[in-house]
């Protein structure tokens, strides 16, 4: 009975208010889980003493400062350290002075930003809490005229204007750090101006075997048979081969010249044997697969097919345009050589090429 009647007097009892504690509202035992309310507000040392306050602005300045100076340790690190420069760094060991220097500096740089702002806002941007209830998503005009107010008040509190010092720095750092990304620019490589219109090909070069690399005869190439060329001069130990064989390779092939159904296309050949690009004007891939009956070539990346004996028109697949033709002749010592280089550039077709 005793435990019961202890029980009772704990139920009726009035649990401690939250006023009493000092936070403005009344818990009680129908509701014991009342919203306590805000803590009294307490200044910050910036809020009373102004020489704080113009520290606090010093230190946000120089954080805006340092990221600047960053941006521009970038784009000096981009332009002036060599990609192929490693540096000891304990204790990841070497590693690529570049990328190092770039990933530093840049990290420095968005970093500064960063802690700038939280600074600026924690330090010297008004810090009174505001109380606002939920309300629905499509606000009433009130309610949007009362967020465009908060907002004003926000930027009035944020003393901006007052802070002359903060609102240069920062807006320097934030119109240097994209620098970054632009200079990145330059890794795509140089602009290739005219560089994808010529070949080494030119007139007077002798066509020499991928294979052999044997200067090429008339006799050497047969009816039906597929010859792969590139000019001659061209080695493939060279540094550049890749790049110079990627735009310069050739194919050969013989047919019976009443099979030739392209006029311009039979003055441009010798006893038949007509010169094609080999690389593919849909994506680049070679085209390497040749069908003796119908004189058709074909791309096995992506199945464009080519009539050599009708120009190298584009019979199907997806690409754009014909294969570009090599003129050839016969030098006096019986090889054959190229009469110039292709009339339009080779492989897929880009946006400054010229029409």
């Amino acid at each position: 009975m005793s435990e019961t009647g202890s029980h009772d007097n704990v139920s009726d009892e009035k649990l401690p208010s939250a006023q009493e504690n000092g936070h403005g509202t009344v818990a009680t035992a129908d509701d014991p889980f009342a919203d306590p309310g805000m803590p009294p507000h307490e200044p910050r040392v910036q809020d009373v003493d102004e020489r704080a306050a113009k520290r606090s602005e010093r230190v946000v300045a120089m954080l805006f400062t340092a990221s600047m100076l960053a941006t521009v340790g970038f784009i000096a690190s981009f332009v002036a350290i060599p990609v192929d420069k490693f540096v000891y760094i304990w204790p990841m060991g070497n590693i690529g002075a570049l990328n190092f220097a770039l990933g530093t500096t840049l990290g420095v740089a968005l970093f500064c930003i960063g802690a700038g702002a939280v600074h600026w806002a924690r330090t010297l941007m008004s810090d009174h809490e505001l109380v606002d209830e939920r309300h629905q998503v499509a606000a009433e005009p009130d309610t949007r005229a009362k967020v465009m107010e908060d907002f004003r008040q926000g930027a009035k509190e944020s003393a901006l204007g007052r802070r002359p010092l903060i609102r240069r720095t920062m807006f320097g750092a934030l119109a240097l750090v994209p620098l970054s990304g632009v200079v990145l620019l330059r890794d795509l490589g140089p602009l290739p101006e005219d560089k994808l219109e010529h070949t080494l090909w030119a007139k007077g070069k002798l066509l020499v075997n991928e294979n052999t690399h044997e200067p090429l005869r008339p006799e050497d190439i047969t009816v039906g048979s597929l010859t792969f060329a590139m000019p001659e001069g061209l080695d493939e130990h060279d540094e550049d081969f890749q790049k110079e064989i990627a735009k310069a390779a050739l194919m050969l092939v013989r047919l019976e010249p009443e099979d030739i159904k392209d006029k311009r296309e039979l003055d441009w050949s010798h006893e038949g044997i007509v010169a094609y690009s080999k690389i593919c004007t849909h994506v680049g891939c070679p085209v390497s697969l040749y069908e003796q009956q119908t004189h058709h070539v074909l791309c096995p990346c992506h199945q464009s097919t080519f009539d050599l004996s009708d120009g190298a028109r584009v019979i199907f697949g997806p690409a754009g345009h014909a294969l570009p033709q090599l003129k050839i002749s016969v030098n006096n010592d019986g090889f054959l050589e190229a009469q110039g280089d292709f009339e339009e550039p080779v492989g897929p077709a880009y946006w400054e090429r010229r029409a």
